[in-house]
């Protein structure tokens, strides 16, 4: 649905009784009823009830900064509910339109407010999501692949799949890309004879220059820079996307409640509120987040109190390296030679368990391994394949007694989840060429390490026996004799097996774990611990399926069984392993069960050259809300729209609901979580947290300042509901 960009109006704002409504015409409307703790009225504009427009209530007066943003209905009303008491600036923001004058409210008041329609579609589109803007970009023709002399692609550019998948993955793996501090060249960057220049010193502008710069390359420079000049020189004289649809239907009835946390350099990349298993724990509980490159590791809020804290270091051996450089290939344009990052802990994913403690990914050590993860050692696992190195281990910290326990793993760590055993074991992924575990029952009663962590290669049971047997390296023949390895003794990109798992997630009932490799066409990989085999799944990626996709990042897996993952394709996916006519043998290496399969293109525009993928949308992350934490119902699965400032729900009948926040612009997502605070209370007992989790958090809107925000994102019955 698009709406027309309409001409300016002036902002007026009536403050009234709270019990009746007045319209700029005189003529009286429905009654809003607010209470005491909530601010209500109607917004109108040149043609009447402005339906799908956000109103924001945002304040400084709180130990933090807090807001709360809610949507009109089809009539123009609006409710913002259960204010803490202080003063509020209120406006209007939604898609056709330009922002309001912010408007001074006090919760118990009843303020009518009126839109201002935008002047321009490029005035319109200030307030467009990302993928909006990206989907400008003009990405290569199919036809163009693969790599010549002639194309100037990088050599690993084999198809356009590759080259969506370098900007998705790559590119955006740490902040949006099409915000305004991306899709323009600002001042700040400096003076340059072309913006092809201009992009080419942006790219080595700041201490992550060493990722940018290298994604450059792999596009192949100049190709890459081309690009990119392109289409920030067509939006200098422009050119706009096409506009967003307003919220309809259950998108009206969320009401997104907003802290300020962190600081303007901090990198939140995950935040958890409850043990996944049991929605209900640590109900109106700490809400914890990390900060990634920086000490003081772990921040917190106590959403009743509306306070937020972070103090919280994690143990990093010293001789443990930087999570950054601490060198600088050029200036930044935000942070001149400023190293604004000086951490080691890395931490990566925290996770709550039941009893309130956070369990973490994160650097407690250098990478060389202790003997017992080694070649000679008698341990079981290191004896079937020993590890040299870990990147990545693991700490726990208790808030009951302060203490945080650095915890010693031979595998590199990167996301973990709880399985659904009676010794709580945690699975981890990111372990390269094999997928590690700890029995954090064995750990706590030993405080043993080694004897509680255990970890395996994947192996294919291509011989058919259902054993695991000995097994063909990756690369090898295969022999029919004989199981196969998958993955890579270095970093396994050479089989397409990446750095090993991004996603992980325990089976809730049958006991096998499931990860997700992204690649392309990458695979979700599924590992028996009865029996330590594993099998694999590639997306439907030939030209010979009606729908096609690639790279799986998140896995979740529903209490059906069924398994989701996001793909960068621009697709949800389930796969549904009891569709497979073949689980094992000679054929069972990736690409033998198509049928089960079922992707769904996620909202939002294509790239340009486009004609065979999905959105140009990025998802990070995909979740399911297993137990109704939401409202939409058990099992429903979302997606991260980690470009399009949204989570993505899927509805049983194969509607998408969007959930849009759009205050302030930038929302980058990853972690998701639902909980449960009180059964009985209806919508207010549950709600889902997410945070803003851009590595660049002055790419949001407000620029250099701005931090990071943790919200709880609810869904009530109707857009009135108090």
């Amino acid at each position: 649905m698009r709406f027309p960009i309409r001409s300016r109006v002036r902002v007026a704002v009536l403050l009234v009784l709270p019990l009746t409504l007045v319209t700029l015409s005189g003529r009286q409307t429905e009654t809003v009823r607010v209470d005491a703790d909530d601010i209500g009225g109607v917004v109108t504009g040149p043609h009447g009830p402005e339906a799908g427009v956000w109103v924001i209530a945002e304040t400084q007066e709180l130990p933090t900064g807090f807001r709360k943003i809610v949507v009109t209905d089809e009539r123009g009303r609006y409710l913002v509910p259960d204010l803490p008491r202080a003063s509020y600036n209120l406006w209007v923001r939604g898609y056709g339109l330009v922002d309001s004058s912010r408007t001074p409210a006090s919760p118990g008041r009843t303020v009518n407010l009126t839109a201002v329609a935008a002047s321009t579609p490029r005035a319109a589109a200030f307030y467009y999501p990302a993928s909006y803007w990206l989907s400008l970009i003009t990405i290569p023709a199919d036809r163009e692949f693969p790599p010549t002399p002639a194309n100037g692609f990088g050599e690993a550019m084999k198809s356009q799949a590759h080259w969506m998948d370098l900007m998705k993955s790559q590119c955006m793996q740490c902040h949006q890309l099409g915000t305004k501090a991306t899709r323009e060249l600002p001042a700040a960057l400096g003076t340059f004879p072309t913006s092809v220049a201009a992009w080419d010193h942006r790219v080595q502008a700041s201490q992550a220059a060493p990722v940018m710069t290298g994604a450059m390359n792999a596009f192949g420079r100049a190709r890459g820079l081309a690009m990119f000049a392109d289409w920030s020189d067509r939006i200098a004289a422009g050119e706009v996307p096409q506009a967003p649809p307003r919220p309809t239907g259950v998108e009206r009835n969320v009401v997104i409640t907003q802290w300020d946390w962190a600081n303007d350099k901090s990198f939140v990349h995950d935040i958890t509120a409850t043990d996944r298993r049991h929605p209900t724990s640590n109900a109106y509980g700490i809400v914890y987040g990390n900060d990634r490159y920086n000490m003081p590791d772990i921040l917190s809020l106590d959403p009743t109190r509306n306070i937020v804290e972070k103090k919280i270091a994690l143990p990093v051996d010293a001789a443990a390296s930087y999570s950054q450089p601490q060198s600088l290939l050029g200036p930044s344009p935000y942070w001149a030679d400023e190293l604004i990052w000086r951490g080691k802990a890395s931490m990566h994913n925290p996770m709550l368990d039941s009893r309130g403690r956070v369990w973490m990914t994160s650097v407690t050590r250098a990478a060389a391994n202790p003997a017992f993860c080694q070649a000679g050692s008698s341990h079981t696992s290191a004896a079937a394949f020993p590890l040299a190195t870990s990147s990545r281990q693991a700490s726990m910290y208790n808030p009951e007694t302060g203490q945080t326990i650095p915890i010693d793993l031979c595998f590199s760590t990167h996301h973990l989840q709880f399985g659904h055993d009676p010794d709580n074991t945690l699975w981890f992924s990111g372990g390269g060429q094999v997928i590690g575990w700890l029995n954090t029952r064995v750990f706590e009663e030993t405080h043993d390490a080694a004897k509680a962590q255990g970890w395996s290669p994947f192996i294919l049971d291509t011989n058919g026996n259902g054993r695991r047997d000995a097994y063909v390296e990756p690369g090898q023949p295969a022999d029919p004799a004989r199981d196969t390895r998958v993955g890579g003794r270095s970093t396994g990109y050479e089989t397409g097996f990446g750095l090993g798992l991004y996603g992980i997630e325990p089976h809730p009932f049958d006991g096998s774990i499931w990860g997700a490799i992204s690649a392309v066409p990458g695979m979700l990989v599924r590992f028996d611990p009865k029996t330590g085999l594993s099998e694999v799944y590639e997306p439907p990626f030939g030209e010979g399926n009606a729908v096609r996709g690639f790279g799986p990042r998140g896995v979740d897996v529903d209490r059906n069984g069924l398994v989701w993952t996001g793909l960068q394709s621009g697709h949800l996916a389930s796969f549904d392993r009891k569709k497979c006519h073949v689980l094992k043998g000679p054929t069972a290496t990736g690409t033998h069960c198509p049928e089960g399969w079922t992707l769904h293109q996620t909202p939002g525009p294509r790239f340009k050259g486009d004609t065979t993928w999905g959105s140009s949308d990025m998802h990070y992350y995909n979740w399911v809300d297993k137990f109704d934490t939401f409202g939409l119902g058990a099992n429903t699965p979302f997606v991260n729209g980690t470009n399009s400032d949204s989570l993505i729900a899927l509805r049983p009948d194969g509607h998408f609901v969007t959930i849009r926040v759009p205050y302030p612009i930038g929302y980058y997502s990853r972690g998701l979580d639902g909980r449960i605070d009180n059964p009985k209370g209806g919508w207010k007992g549950r709600g889902l947290w997410s945070s803003y989790s851009s590595q660049a958090p002055w790419h949001t809107e407000g620029g250099r300042g701005t931090t990071s925000k943790v919200m709880q994102i609810q869904l009530r019955p109707d857009p009135l509901a108090r």
